[in-house]
């Protein structure tokens, strides 16, 4: 079975922390890991190489991602998840099966292109997964090449800004409509029913992060439902 089959009707988990978040630390990371797949998760979504090497040990897909230590003020305005060739060498050195990168329509640094990272990632072996916001976005990459499509980053970027809490289901049903690649939702999911009405609407797999391993908006949510 290759890579894009392990995740089909499947569940994958967002495991990641900023550096400045007491999980960070390697051991806290690789127990959630471990936490995450006993509990029946079919594929890892981690940032940054040490998190992917260690993330290999568990013989499931490895999405790898890098991101900055600390967002910038203005990230809803600029790429910062994979955006240049030096961020995607240091994935595929690391040994990610899948190499997620921002897919949006937004100027790159370092003159890179999104043909030039996916000719990268394919060159190496390795599968590209676009995280887009749009459905032109969506489409644009598949043009381009991008093995499976992501909806990551509605809602987080200027030009997909929404103050909705639930996941983007109308972006992830037109790209099922119009594409026939794998779509993957991701972004805003914290009920199990969303989980059972993503994969009612064609999506491939469905990545949750937040609802899952970030322990402090976990309790933030809970905090502010008694106010």
């Amino acid at each position: 079975m290759n890579i894009i089959e392990k995740l089909k009707g499947n569940i994958i988990v967002s495991v990641q922390a900023m550096p400045d978040e007491p999980l960070y630390n390697e051991v806290c990371m690789k127990s959630l890991m471990a936490s995450v797949i006993n509990g029946g998760a079919s594929g890892l979504r981690v940032a940054g190489s040490r998190d992917v090497k260690n993330a290999k040990i568990f013989n499931v897909p490895v999405i790898g991602i890098t991101k900055p230590d600390k967002l910038p003020e203005n990230w809803k305005e600029v790429v910062y998840i994979t955006p240049t060739l030096k961020e995607v060498n240091a994935l595929i050195e690391a040994d990610a099966d899948i190499i997620a990168f921002d897919g949006t329509s937004r100027i790159r640094p370092a003159d890179c292109t999104l043909n030039d990272i996916i000719n990268k990632v394919h060159s190496a072996g390795k599968l590209a997964m676009a995280d887009i916001s749009t459905l032109e976005e969506g489409l644009n990459c598949v043009k381009l090449g991008a093995d499976i499509i992501s909806t990551t980053l509605s809602g987080y970027t200027k030009e997909s800004e929404s103050d909705s809490e639930e996941p983007d289901f109308e972006l992830l049903s037109n790209l099922v409509k119009n594409t026939d690649r794998p779509v993957i939702l991701e972004g805003r999911i914290w009920q199990p029913k969303e989980v059972r009405k993503a994969f009612e609407l064609g999506a491939f797999s469905v990545v949750i992060g937040s609802a899952i391993t970030r322990p402090q908006l976990i309790t933030k949510r809970f905090v502010n439902y008694k106010k």
